[in-house]
């Protein structure tokens, strides 16, 4: 079992830059195939961020945040990242990592992982 901790969450400005990043670790870490970042907001659904291929290195995006976020990853750390620049306010939300071993390509589907951060809230006032 994979466990993934979200950090680097808090409150900046419309217009301003956050990174998130997810270290995950476990034992079963290596065959981690994909790993994404959903967000949900206040009274809405979960809802898909970016996500990539551990293997692969391919990326890819929600059309809300194209342009502006970078999902990276150093695999040598275990660690997955969420680069956010041209912050708005209407990327408020608590984000979340998560990791799925499962050969999928459909990375935008919250059922497809099977593995959750806690979490850790992103607030941009305006």
């Amino acid at each position: 079992q994979v466990q993934l901790v979200e950090s680097g969450g808090g409150l900046v400005q419309a217009g301003g830059s956050l990174s998130l990043s997810c270290a995950a670790s476990g034992r079963t870490l290596s065959m981690t195939f994909a790993m994404g970042w959903f967000r949900q907001a206040p009274g809405k659904e979960r809802e898909f961020v970016a996500a990539i291929n551990w293997i692969e290195d391919s990326t890819y995006y929600a059309d809300s945040v194209k342009g502006r976020f970078t999902i990276y990853k150093e695999k040598d750390k275990n660690t997955m990242f969420l680069q956010m620049n041209s912050l708005k306010p209407e990327d408020t939300a608590v984000y979340y990592c998560a990791a799925t071993p499962y050969v999928t390509r459909r990375y935008g589907d919250s059922e497809e992982y099977h593995t959750w951060g806690q979490g850790t809230q992103v607030t941009v006032s305006s």
